[in-house]
């Protein structure tokens, strides 16, 4: 695989520390941890913190057995790969030490993962500024929770889509921050509506600080499964710097990308006679399109190994991410020890192109459970777009959105139900007693802080109801369809 060479390099990332938060801008460094650097020192003798002695940790190693891909088509060998990681550092060992892995200390992530993942990096994306660096987190919703902090305070303004990821959105609304939707279609954030927002703020919300940041999962979007074209993404950075903002790039789908789904014919699983192949295929990102470094990526290993491992990332600006570090020292202290050492052994056993491998794998597996899911739901769904449809067949990740318009409805038409909200509860109720449950709109839908109670309605006389193909078996994702498409027939009088 080859790497992804730098179009242009500037020195430096430009000073936005501005935007910190009175917080973040009281906040240093843990006097304690700074005596962390001597710790592996075998001349100092370490008084200075209170740690325990590794010989009375009760793990003395770990053994693991994972999936040992054997080509480009996403099979595995019979024989597994199997790692042991020592208590105690060993000559020329790409282990993170059991004896390390579990002390305090390290609240920026361990060195050996840490490498890989600046290696990960380089192959995927042009980071166009020198002073980048990584800091590990307990997965993307420590990381977001984190950067509200760091550059939020309560009566803050930051910028969402239209429709998100729930947690992302509550995070902020407990923290007071003032969360202002950006409208989307299917090709994502729509930049006009963009644009207009910020040029002309000062009219459209006279009552509310300019926004900080713009928050975004542009790659298999949570909840719409929407991918932001990436034609728009410059022109979306532009309007980032013409403003003077950061850009939150939220990117746990990015390597569930697949190809276009075809609704009228076959749907072959791809061929990657390489890895740059398949590499040659990814969408690109706003971190290689960064040269000012006001893109802070957060990545996670939640879709790509298990969201149980509690792993993540971020990648900006070094200064920027000691700001994290200091924050991390009084809050998460580091990620778990346990995960990083598992992920780390693996990682750097399967290396750079092993990796790629599983992930070729994982984009196979995620290409066949949509095409199960999207070959059942046209097969099932009743042929009335005018009454339900299905927002845009998504192209990566693990969720599709519904629209049903409640017009057509008998209970509408009599006056029994009179909004989207009480259909959107009422036809979530008949789901669920068929035996099937789809998540509401609603819990995903950014309310404008400025907008009556009256106007925070869903799309019109459309409600959106957003599934997943992700864990489901071909036999239960058809018995799921057939139940809607049967609901949807037997509601609307079809």
């Amino acid at each position: 695989l080859q790497e992804k060479q730098p179009i242009k390099q500037m020195t430096t990332s430009i000073d936005l520390s501005f935007l910190y938060s009175e917080e973040a801008k009281k906040r240093t460094s843990s006097p304690i941890k700074t005596t962390m650097k001597y710790f592996q020192d075998p001349d100092m003798i370490f008084l200075g913190a209170g740690m325990p002695p590794a010989e009375l940790f009760p793990v003395q190693s770990l053994t693991f057995e994972t999936h040992n891909i054997k080509n480009l088509k996403g099979e595995t060998s019979d024989v597994p790969l199997v790692g042991t990681i020592p208590r105690d550092p060993e000559e020329n060992s790409v282990d993170v030490p059991i004896a390390r892995a579990l002390q305090y200390g390290n609240s920026r992530g361990q060195v050996e993962l840490l490498n890989y993942l600046k290696e990960h990096t380089l192959k995927f994306h042009n980071v166009l500024y020198d002073d980048w660096d990584i800091i590990t987190t307990t997965g993307s919703t420590n990381a977001w929770d984190s950067t509200l902090r760091i550059f939020c305070n309560k009566g803050d303004t930051i910028l969402l889509e239209e429709y998100t990821y729930s947690s992302s959105y509550e995070a902020a609304m407990a923290q007071g921050i003032n969360c202002v939707p950006v409208k989307m279609d299917t090709d994502g954030i729509i930049v006009q509506d963009l644009d207009n927002l910020l040029d002309n703020w000062s009219v459209l919300y006279p009552n509310l600080p300019k926004p900080k940041l713009l928050y975004t999962i542009p790659t298999g979007q949570n909840p719409t499964g929407i991918s932001l074209a990436d034609s728009r993404k410059p022109l979306i950075y532009n309007a980032i710097q013409k403003h003077n903002m950061l850009l939150i790039e939220d990117e746990p789908y990015y390597f569930l990308q697949m190809p276009k789904y075809n609704i009228n014919g076959e749907n072959p699983l791809e061929v990657f006679p390489t890895r740059q192949s398949f590499l040659d295929k990814l969408c690109g990102s706003f971190l290689s399109l960064d040269t000012d470094g006001r893109v802070i990526r957060m990545e996670s290993v939640s879709k790509t190994f298990a969201p149980g491992c509690r792993l993540g990332w971020i990648i900006g600006p070094k200064y920027v991410l000691d700001t994290y570090w200091n924050l991390h020292e009084v809050s998460i202290q580091s990620t778990c020890g346990f995960s990083q050492a598992i992920i780390s052994g693996i990682l750097n056993r399967w290396g750079q192109d092993g990796y790629v491998d599983w992930l070729i794998k994982m984009r196979l597996e995620y290409t066949q459970k949509r095409n199960w899911c999207l070959d059942n739901l046209f097969k099932y769904l009743p042929k009335r777009k005018d009454i339900i449809r299905i927002a845009q067949p998504p192209m990566a990740g693990m969720f599709f959105t519904l629209y049903i318009d409640i017009s057509k409805h008998p209970r509408f038409k009599s006056g029994e139900i009179k909004t989207t909200s009480e259909f959107e509860q009422y036809l979530y109720q008949v789901f669920v007693n068929n035996g099937l449950l789809l998540a509401l709109g609603s819990w995903f839908k950014v309310a404008d802080p400025t907008a009556s109670a009256s106007s925070t309605e869903q799309l019109g006389n459309l409600v959106m109801f957003r599934g997943t193909y992700a864990s489901i078996t071909p036999t239960k994702m058809e018995n799921g369809m057939k139940i809607l498409g049967e609901t949807i027939s037997k509601e609307f009088g079809l």
